[in-house]
């Protein structure tokens, strides 16, 4: 089958697109920029990409006529707390339009479990996009999730956070609300399963785990999994706001998501029925044993995707392409450059730098500014990487956005995603006569960006010459 896969760059998108090349359907792939897409080469050679933002008014139709099915995988949650909803709508309404010049027979949505009459903002979304892509000339699949669990994943890395950094917790009176986890490779299999499927078409179905648990339940088997013991006390007084709060600065979420992610956890998300394993034949897995999957991909560095590397997750809003070209004029610089014997090891050293690999000098002066940096409604630090050598555009890596990284040309481009009076980048090179060149710049805003810049120049001494000399020696 021909199938275009909407949301294909994204954490579920990156999960599902091996299984179905592996089952032989050919994928057209669309994405809001080709160039973040963080494929191996391999595997864009067996792929179509177009590009298409649907939250954006789209001038011409690049949709293939001939696909047979689509995968719907768009949703804005985490880009926005006030308007996400419309954004939603309107992307829903753009991909029905499309697809009408097309000769798709089945859509594929996944969407969020509904169980109150009252829902969240985020799940009261979740079911007015359900209703517009019925409106729209095909078959319609709905797969209605609750918690995924998997790695990289929101889900497992809040509560990752939570009980690998805080022993004992003061919680809110939410984390006794029930849910049903489902690991990811459940979701993948019902995702497939459903594909050509006759018997779920113009459906909706609630997909979820055996176990049906409280929040705190699943923070007291996390920390059974990994063999240490947290203690838990739910208070009644502590508000959304602080909730939201509390999440933000624990755990590696932004801010925008977690006020999402805590209006939606107050909403009990327990799957009706399980009409669809039964039809599909999926037998799911506990909740604990997703953990225990989840590490076993971690440990082995198989982590394919991870929701910290989508753009909604930092500070830049759109494009990449219009902060590649580094400014040369009205700004401030710091260069550094070292010749190097082994070329090949430093552009490894290079392409291991942050996360826990750390930046090569000073990482306790880098984690203060991770910390400052939340402080004052930033990233932080604690986004890290997904892999712990392969970086591609558009990947996170600490509170830098990775803009190019070409290794045939030796070439990493950072851009900073840090709260800054002005635009800040770091760059590192490899040039034809084996000398390093890393040059930090910064385009100041106005005279506060200057005095930040000429506060912290007599750490910019230490802190980028250690870096230096370490990626060239280490």
């Amino acid at each position: 089958m021909k199938i275009l896969l909407t949301g294909a760059n994204g954490y579920i998108g990156m999960r599902l697109l091996p299984q179905l090349l592996q089952q032989g359907h050919d994928v057209v792939c669309a994405v809001r920029d080709e160039k973040r897409f963080s494929i191996d080469g391999e595997t864009r050679k067996r792929i179509q990409v177009i590009e298409i933002d649907f939250l954006e008014d789209i001038k011409e139709n690049t949709v293939p006529k001939d696909i047979d099915a689509a995968y719907y995988l768009i949703h804005s949650m985490t880009s926005s707390i006030g308007d996400f909803d419309e954004k939603e709508a309107q992307a829903a309404k753009r991909f029905n339009t499309l697809l009408k010049e097309t000769n798709v027979r089945q859509v594929i949505y996944l969407s969020g479990i509904v169980n109150n009459e009252k829902l969240s903002k985020h799940l009261s979304s979740r079911k007015n996009v359900e209703e517009i892509l019925y409106q729209g000339a095909f078959h319609l699949t709905v797969l209605r999730a609750g918690i995924i669990v998997g790695s990289g994943s929101s889900s497992f890395e809040i509560i990752r956070d939570l009980c690998e950094k805080l022993p004992l917790m003061i919680t809110p009176k939410w984390v006794l609300t029930k849910t049903q986890p489902i690991a990811i490779r459940d979701v993948i299999n019902f995702l497939t399963g459903v594909l050509g499927n006759e018997k779920t078409f113009d459906q909706s179905f609630d997909i979820g785990g055996p176990n049906v648990l409280t929040y705190k339940d699943m923070l007291k088997q996390y920390a059974k999994v990994r063999g240490f013991k947290n203690w838990i006390v739910t208070v009644p007084v502590m508000t959304p706001k602080l909730s939201s709060y509390w999440l933000y600065f624990v755990t590696s979420t932004s801010y925008k998501l977690a006020v999402n992610l805590v209006d939606s956890m107050k909403m009990e998300v327990v799957a009706k029925d399980d009409i669809l394993q039964q039809l599909l034949h999926i037998k799911t897995h506990t909740y604990q044993e997703a953990i225990s999957m989840a590490f076993r991909k971690i440990e082995q560095n198989l982590v394919v995707s991870s929701w910290k590397d989508s753009i909604a997750s930092g500070q830049i809003k759109n494009d990449l392409e219009k902060y590649i070209q580094v400014p040369k004029y009205g700004v401030l610089k710091d260069e550094q450059k070292m010749k190097v014997e082994d070329s090949e090891r430093a552009i490894a050293n290079i392409w291991k730098i942050g996360g826990e690999n750390g930046w090569y000098y000073g990482n306790w002066l880098w984690k203060i500014r991770g910390f400052l940096d939340k402080l004052n409604g930033g990233v932080g630090l604690r986004r890290g990487r997904t892999h712990p050598d392969r970086i591609y555009p558009g990947d996170a890596l600490d509170f830098w956005r990775v803009l190019l990284a070409d290794k045939k040309k030796r070439r990493l481009l950072l851009f900073a995603e840090m709260r800054l009076p002005g635009e800040a980048w770091l760059e590192f090179r490899i040039d034809d006569d084996n000398v390093l060149h890393q040059v930090a710049t910064f385009r100041p805003r106005g005279l506060k960006g200057r005095l930040y810049w000429y506060s912290i120049l007599p750490f910019h001494y230490f802190i980028f010459g250690g870096m230096i000399r370490n990626i060239a020696k280490h």
